[in-house]
């Protein structure tokens, strides 16, 4: 309110300084107004900028429209600062059980923190810029002559008055609003840079002490176990304890309250990967096909796939926060332990079962240790046994069942890594190193879960691939039976790679070196490198090679998702194979384009190279060239196309394949003739099916005398048509070519449905006019 008063006091304090403008607008130099310049303001001039006015005060209300997200901004800085309340308050106490775990927890959850925080100030400060924009295009109309006229002239006031009332409301809201949302702003941009003040300094703290801790871990931490503890356990020290497992929950809980969205779009993966089997399962039993399923064996993909999806879903998830930290982890392996544990309560051996059973009780009691309140020492000696038991278990288990195991190398190799994690974390923890016993007995457990369901994840998605292959082909109406042995094994390799990649940084995590790895990896492969005048990365060429090698994946394997495996089964369907021929060459295309735009190539370099490629071209590649040039047209000019009929020079068959490099034709005898792409150019090109399947076949029949030539004519027509392969609706023809006193040659000609059914379709109708001139008594010759 106080705003609008000063506004009007700052038009009259004008008022003796524009006297003399408004003395003009009412003078006349002229007796007559027709060729008079009337600057004379109408009462329309003052109700448009009252118009203006009002438009500039009505954009308050929108500003206001942030305040919503601010209070979300600060409901979620609420939680940030309980967060790094506990992280400081942990890191300041020197208290024993701050190992490794929790420091690199504490660094990821503060960058975490961080990086949320830049976001929020980012865009407070965007609000900010949109509120100082409407607060100096409201204060702009304190230099409007038409304004500060209005509010001068006394005698416009009554004309104006509804305007004037409505312009105080107006005013007076716009004020309240911009007054409340600036202090808002302000005070919310201020909390979020302290926010960042103190993480960074926090993280500073932490990566003093990962330093100093991580050499730690290797010497003496604590008394050898052996030697009796102190006989007096202070309560400061139980109630320091319980604190620290108190603040380690709830940081756990601040995690994964602020990352649901990362949990839905893991879900919505595993609800995707569930429909896309049941729709599969689902279109088989409706066609009543599913004995074509029978060769595959299937293990894990069923019509209701909940454990493939749980386990698709559960090991993809380290791959969706690669900076997560170790409860993430630790919860995903658990959820996995108790996915296996059901589905192996099923399908397992009672023999098998009740080991793995045993496995889970010990690793549950060596995780959730800490849990029961035992002393220090006490828990130390927990661990031990526990320790001892696995390693003894494990030797037991991998002597027992040696000839089980070794089916399975990936099996028999992570036993191997669980016993010996075991053995260092016993001895870890008689010498007193205890956070080396917590790093291995940890990691000797995860990684002996997480390589058993990573076997059944891969295997799963195989599964998954072959069932999409057969189902597209039910649907299609192609032969059930097709080799699938190469495609598994080329569907293995990428599958294979993923699995490994997600247990190298599952493993990494548990032995708590991820993070320093990382951050080595990314120095080596950022670190810029010259060669000559090219200046690249590492990563450049890595991430530029890495999508080259995908797009060339999806290109080679994208026909086998729609059935097409590459057998005679799709050559009826052009229309796809055409299809998928052009998407084959985009996916190719843009895997190159997105490459070198993600990889960060100068672009001016790659054109150099190109230029030196293409001298190269001019002296020793064109055939190379000349075969690709003439792929591309083959493709989109379309002369031939997959399944067609075709005769290039001496060699007649139908198209399999049509690459970039050279098409191959599939021969009468099985033959697979390969042509360059020139050559077929080059030639001329018989097309048998290019607009029609039809063909036109002849056939020469000669007898022992002379015949009825129209009883005949109507009577191998007859015949004719009874073919299922013979096109009726274009009538046979028959004439004679030759007659003499002892025998008569008929030349015949009809049309086929389809030119594939050339031979076929000759021998019925040679057997159906044979027949019919033995009845008639005439012998052929």
């Amino acid at each position: 309110m106080k705003l609008f008063y000063l506004f009007v006091l700052f038009i009259l304090l004008n008022h003796r300084c524009a006297a003399q403008d408004s003395s003009k607008l009412s003078t006349k130099s002229f007796d007559s107004s027709l060729f008079v310049a009337d600057d004379t303001l109408t009462r329309n001039d003052y109700l448009v900028k009252f118009g203006k006015v009002f438009q500039a005060l009505n954009k308050a209300p929108k500003v206001n429209q942030s305040v919503s997200s601010i209070n979300s901004i600060n409901h979620t800085l609420d939680d940030d600062d309980s967060a790094l309340y506990i992280i400081r308050d942990r890191l300041n106490s020197a208290d024993r059980s701050l190992n490794i775990r929790n420091l690199q927890m504490f660094y990821v959850l503060l960058t975490q923190i961080g990086q949320h925080t830049r976001l929020y100030n980012k865009e407070l400060n965007q609000y900010d810029s949109a509120l100082d924009a409407v607060k100096r295009e409201i204060f702009q109309l304190r230099k409007d002559t038409v304004v500060r006229h209005i509010f001068r002239d006394s005698m416009l006031w009554p004309l104006f008055k509804p305007q004037l009332i409505q312009l105080r409301i107006k005013w007076k809201n716009a004020d309240s609003l911009i007054k409340k949302v600036n202090i808002l702003i302000d005070n919310t941009l201020a909390r979020t840079s302290t926010n960042l003040i103190i993480i960074e300094e926090l993280q500073h703290q932490s990566e003093v002490l990962l330093r100093t801790t991580g050499p730690r871990a290797f010497s003496k931490e604590s008394r050898y176990i052996w030697e009796p503890p102190s006989s007096k356990i202070s309560s400061s020290r139980v109630q320091e304890y319980k604190k620290a497992l108190e603040g380690e929950q709830k940081i756990t809980q601040y995690y994964f309250a602020h990352t649901r969205n990362l949990f839905y779009v893991l879900l919505i993966t595993g609800i995707i990967f569930f429909y896309w089997i049941f729709y599969n399962y689902k279109s088989i039993k409706k066609r009543r096909k599913i004995t074509a399923l029978k060769p595959f064996q299937f293990s894990y993909v069923k019509s209701i796939p909940i454990f493939a999806s749980l386990m698709f879903m559960l090991n993809l998830a380290p791959l969706f926060d690669l900076d997560a930290p170790a409860i993430y982890i630790e919860s995903i392996v658990f959820l996995l332990m108790f996915t296996l544990t059901v589905h192996f309560w099923t399908t397992l051996p009672r023999k098998f079962f009740r080991q793995w059973f045993l496995f889970i009780i010990i690793s549950v009691l060596f995780l959730f240790i800490r849990l029961f309140g035992f002393s220090f020492y006490a828990q130390r000696w927990w661990i031990l046994i526990l320790n001892g038991i696995s390693f003894g278990w494990g030797l037991i288990m991998m002597v027992k069942f040696n000839k089980k195991l070794n089916q399975y190398g990936l099996i028999l190799f992570s036993a191997g890594l669980y016993v010996l994690f075991n053995l260092l974390a016993f001895l870890c923890n008689l010498f007193g190193r205890v956070t080396l016993t917590h790093i291995f007995g940890t990691a000797a457990i995860f990684a002996f879960v997480q390589t058993i369901s990573l076997i059944i994840f891969t295997k799963a998605v195989i599964e998954a691939f072959l069932l999409q292959i057969q189902g597209s082909r039910i649907r299609k109406q192609y032969p059930e039976h097709f080799e699938y042995a190469e495609i598994k094994r080329g569907i293995s390799r990428i599958i294979i790679l993923i699995a490994f990649i997600i247990w190298l940084i599952v493993f990494t995590a548990n032995l708590n070196i991820y993070i320093a790895l990382k951050q080595q990896l990314t120095e080596l492969l950022t670190m810029p490198r010259v060669l000559g005048s090219i200046s690249f990365t590492l990563s450049g060429v890595i991430l530029f090679l890495g999508i080259i090698w995908v797009a060339n994946f999806l290109q080679k394997y994208i026909a086998y998702f729609f059935g097409d495996v590459g057998d005679d089964a799709a050559f009826d369907n052009k229309g796809q194979r055409s299809r998928l021929l052009i998407t084959r060459l985009i996916l190719l295309i843009a895997g190159f384009l997105l490459a070198v735009a993600a990889s960060g190539l100068p672009i001016d370099r790659i054109t150099v190279i190109l230029g030196a490629l293409g001298i190269g071209i001019g002296l020793g590649l064109q055939s190379i060239v000349n075969n690709f040039v003439s792929g591309i047209i083959l493709i989109f000019d379309r002369p031939i196309r997959i399944g067609d009929t075709v005769e290039i020079g001496d060699k007649r068959g139908r198209v399999k394949e049509i690459t970039v490099r050279a098409t191959t034709l599939l021969t009468l005898e099985g033959a697979e003739v390969i042509i360059p792409n020139g050559d077929i150019l080059s030639h001329n090109i018989v097309n048998w099916t290019l607009s029609n399947t039809h063909a036109r076949v002849p056939i020469t029949i000669t007898t022992s005398r002379l015949l009825d030539t129209e009883e005949t004519r109507l009577a191998i027509i007859e015949r004719i048509n009874l073919s299922p392969d013979v096109l009726s609706k274009r009538e046979p023809e028959i004439f004679i070519n030759s007659i003499s006193s002892n025998l008569s040659q008929l030349q015949v000609f009809f049309w086929l449905k389809d030119v594939i059914r050339i031979d076929g379709a000759k021998s019925d109708v040679y057997e159906a006019i044979y027949k019919y001139l033995e009845e008639k008594g005439i012998s052929v010759l």
